[in-house]
């Protein structure tokens, strides 16, 4: 196998943090977005979307999306579990894991996209909906900061999937995105602090 990556972009940092918490290794070669790597016909051939993470298999067998990657290296190594053991499981990680995509990510890669002087030659930007996008992010941490009150991690009482798409979402906010950390969310700052301190937050 070999894991085409980026390594500033979130989508696959998503990857490589589900990667090292099973404590795999797959050999990974950049691809950089920026001088149009991922638009060579080569690439197109391997995702035609154009965009990273890929997971090529040793068929030639190409996934793209980073959780459908994270979905079959879940199949192949099974321990440490990261999206449920059983049905009960699987739903209410995958709930939580797309409540924090949806919620949460997708909020924060909106306002991160309209604000950023990257994306400016790419598509016209619109303030207004990058503060709408802001804000609506903030609502979903101060609605987590209440749901972590009777739990440690995102989805129950242990790490998950979920936990990988919130922390990722949470470093590009007071990353890229150049945003403070929200101040009076104890709960959610003693879960960001947990998750961060774990090995593979660094991958």
């Amino acid at each position: 196998m070999k894991l085409y990556d980026f390594k500033v972009a979130p989508y696959p940092r998503r990857v490589r943090i589900f990667v090292a918490e099973k404590g795999i290794e797959i050999p990974i070669e950049q691809v950089d977005l920026f001088t149009g790597q991922s638009r060579t016909p080569d690439f197109l051939k391997k995702n035609p979307s154009g965009h990273v993470p890929v997971l090529e298999l040793d068929d030639g067998t190409c996934l793209a999306e980073s959780v459908a990657i994270c979905r079959y290296l879940e199949a192949l190594h099974p321990n440490p579990n990261l999206m449920g053991r059983d049905a009960r499981e699987q739903g209410l990680f995958e709930m939580w894991q797309r409540w924090m995509e949806l919620e949460l990510f997708f909020t924060v890669e909106g306002f991160f996209k309209h604000t950023d002087p990257t994306f400016k030659p790419r598509f016209t930007q619109y303030p207004g909906y990058a503060e709408d996008q802001r804000l609506e992010a903030l609502e979903r941490m101060r609605r987590l900061d209440r749901e972590l009150a009777n739990r440690k991690f995102i989805a129950g009482d242990r790490y998950t999937v979920a936990d990988i798409t919130a922390l990722v979402a949470i470093d590009l906010f007071t990353g890229f995105a150049g945003q403070p950390f929200p101040s009076g969310l104890p709960n959610f700052k003693r879960w960001h602090d947990t998750v961060s301190a774990r090995p593979s937050a660094s991958a």
